[in-house]
C-alpha cells in the first residue's frame, strides 16, 4: 500500500505560506474541529434532532461547525464560508472555505468510529485543497494543488506520500459506497447490483472515509449515489493529487453535480459506464 511507505519526513512540502497560509491552517482547523467531535461520540445524552430531509444533526455537527468558521473568521475574515450546519457566509476575497464538521452522521450517532471531518477551499470557484480527519482514529489525509497528497496513520506519526491503487480492472476493485438504497432513489438499483456483481468485494465504508480509503490505496471505487458540495469538495484535490479521479455521474469534475465518484483513475470510466451507460 503505497500510503504507508516508509518515506522520510523530509519529502513533507513546506506549505506553510501556501496561499498565504491557508493549506496549514485548513489542516490545522480540520483537527481540532475533529477533535471537539470526541466530546460527544459514543455518549448516551447526545440528543439526535431530524433536519428537512430527515438527515440527523447533533449539538456535535454544530459545536465542530462552529469552531470551525470561528477560526476561519479570525484568520481569514474577507473569505467566504460554506457549511452544512449554517447559512452561508459571503466573502470579499477569491477563496471560500467548505465544511462539512461530521461526514456520516449516521455513523456517528450508532458510535461507528469511520465518520470525519471534511474541510475544503476553493479559489475562484475551483477547489485546490481539501482534507479528511477521522477523529477517532486519527487517520487523516490531505491535499493541496500541486503540493501532492499525504497522509498519516495517527496524529503522532509522520505524513507520507500517498497514491491510488494500480489496480486496472474493476474484477479486481473494492466498491465503496456510503447508503445503497440511495441508489434506488436515484433509479439506479441495477447499476449498483451490477457493480456489486462486477468487482471483487463491496463494503459500506463509506462517507469521508471511503474516499481516504480510495486515496490511500486501500479501494479502488467510492459511489455517492446523492451528495452535496460539502460531502465531497475536498476530494477533488484529494483524489487528483493521489493520482486519481473525482467526478460526478456524468463524468464532470465538480462537487456539485449531486452525485460522485471517486476512484483510483484507472477504473473511473468503465464505473462512469455502468452508472450512466
Amino acid at each position: 500500500m503505497n500510503s504507508k511507505t516508509n518515506e522520510p519526513q523530509r519529502h513533507f512540502p513546506d506549505i506553510e505560506c501556501d496561499h498565504d497560509g491557508r493549506v496549514m491552517k485548513m489542516i490545522e482547523i480540520c483537527v481540532l474541529s475533529g477533535h471537539h467531535t470526541l466530546k460527544y461520540f459514543r455518549k448516551p445524552h447526545v440528543q439526535i434532532e431530524a433536519k428537512s430531509d430527515d438527515s440527523p444533526v447533533t449539538i456535535a455537527d454544530r459545536e465542530a461547525e462552529q469552531l470551525a468558521r470561528q477560526h476561519l473568521g479570525n484568520e481569514f475574515p474577507n473569505d467566504a464560508v460554506h457549511g452544512e450546519e449554517f447559512p452561508e457566509k459571503t466573502g470579499t476575497s477569491d477563496y471560500c472555505w467548505i465544511i462539512d464538521p461530521i461526514d456520516g452522521t449516521k455513523s456517528f450517532v450508532c458510535g461507528v468510529p469511520l465518520y470525519s471531518t471534511l474541510i475544503a477551499f476553493e479559489k475562484n470557484g475551483v477547489p485546490i485543497a481539501g482534507a479528511i480527519y477521522i477523529p477517532a482514529t486519527g487517520e487523516m489525509v490531505f491535499a493541496a494543488e500541486g503540493r501532492g497528497c499525504w497522509y498519516r496513520e495517527t496524529d503522532q506519526h509522520p505524513w507520507t506520500p500517498s497514491r491510488v491503487s494500480s489496480k486496472q480492472d474493476l474484477k479486481e476493485s473494492v466498491f465503496l459506497t456510503s447508503q445503497a438504497d440511495l441508489f434506488r432513489e436515484r433509479n439506479a438499483g441495477e447499476a449498483f447490483q451490477l457493480l456489486e456483481d462486477t468487482c471483487w468485494v463491496s463494503r459500506s465504508w463509506g462517507d469521508g472515509y471511503g474516499y481516504l480509503m480510495v486515496a490511500t490505496g486501500r479501494a479502488e471505487v467510492m459511489i455517492d449515489a446523492i451528495c452535496n458540495p460539502w460531502d465531497v469538495a475536498a476530494m477533488i484535490p484529494i483524489l487528483k493529487e493521489a493520482g486519481g479521479s473525482f467526478t460526478d455521474w456524468n463524468g464532470e469534475t465538480t462537487p456539485s453535480g449531486g452525485n460522485g465518484v471517486g476512484s483510483n483513475g484507472k477504473v473511473h470510466d468503465a464505473t462512469l459506464s455502468i452508472l450512466h451507460p
